[in-house]
């Protein structure tokens, strides 16, 4: 009994230590007194309860625009990273390709390296390519989805491989057995993927700022490094930074809470086991 009380408290304590700041961020946004300046001594509770700093950080970074600019990038990546990854975790896992671990260790270990030391070598290869300033430059890197593949991979050698064998007696080719049978098994993975995915693309800055140089092309992290920059300098109250902040985690947390059960069920290895 003891342990259990001491297990909770920590477990509150680490809950309030984590929640904390999203508590004061939604209490400055909504505190129409920041506005003007960061309101001192700090309340939880603000005094007069307003949306006037989301309307205004709304107006003063596009925040439709950037919204949308972004969930196109983002479509598109998930799009082709879970597709490309489904495929070769499917090769990986069953069609016993010859070399085939040997593969997967070798494009594992590409994960060691830096994503910021490919960021020169992208930007020259696109820039020769003429893909400078499109979401192009953004969906062809996306098919090689390494940890997708890996994920992918492990969770297919879960599923039973008689479910191939079947299928192919029947007549059915091998993508036949996977758009048919193992791409419908493969939901909860598939929800990993796009979450992981889509927070990855969605909270990207460094890629998309050395891509993109129109600001009709900027993504919601630019719009939102460029609002706090002018908090810094003066020219914008710390309302308008916390409430776009507010703006631009809403859609993560929908899309988290959308596939919360499927990411459950991939991790406790859901499925037909053999």
């Amino acid at each position: 009994m003891l342990g259990r009380l001491v297990t909770l408290l920590f477990l509150l304590a680490g809950s309030v230590m984590i929640l904390f700041p999203f508590i004061v961020m939604l209490s400055i946004s909504f505190d129409k007194d920041a506005i003007f300046e960061f309101p001192f001594p700090f309340r939880l509770i603000p005094e007069h309860l307003s949306f006037e700093n989301f309307r205004i950080a709304v107006i003063n970074t596009h925040m439709p625009r950037l919204y949308v600019n972004t969930f196109m990038i983002a479509v598109g990546v998930i799009t082709i990273s879970t597709f490309s990854a489904l495929l070769a975790g499917y090769a990986l896992s069953k069609l016993n390709v010859k070399g085939g671990k040997i593969i997967l260790l070798v494009v594992l270990a590409t994960l060691m390296i830096p994503s910021e030391a490919t960021l020169i070598p992208l930007f020259m290869l696109f820039k020769k390519l003429q893909l400078i300033n499109t979401y192009w430059a953004f969906y062809l890197p996306a098919i090689a989805n390494i940890f997708g593949t890996f994920l992918a991979k492990q969770f297919m050698d879960g599923l039973p491989g008689e479910l191939r064998e079947a299928a192919t007696i029947d007549g059915a080719g091998e993508f036949q057995c996977f758009s048919r049978i193992y791409f419908a098994l493969s939901m909860p993975i598939i929800a990993t993927l796009v979450i992981l995915t889509f927070l990855n693309v969605w909270n990207s800055f460094l890629f998309p700022l050395i891509m993109l140089n129109d600001p009709a092309k900027y993504t919601i992290q630019i719009g939102i490094a460029l609002l706090n920059a002018r908090t810094q300098t003066g020219e914008s109250p710390p309302g308008l930074n916390m409430a776009a902040t507010v703006l631009s985690i809403l859609p993560v947390l929908m899309v988290y809470l959308f596939f919360q059960k499927y990411i459950i069920q991939s991790v406790a290895h859901s499925g037909i086991k053999q």
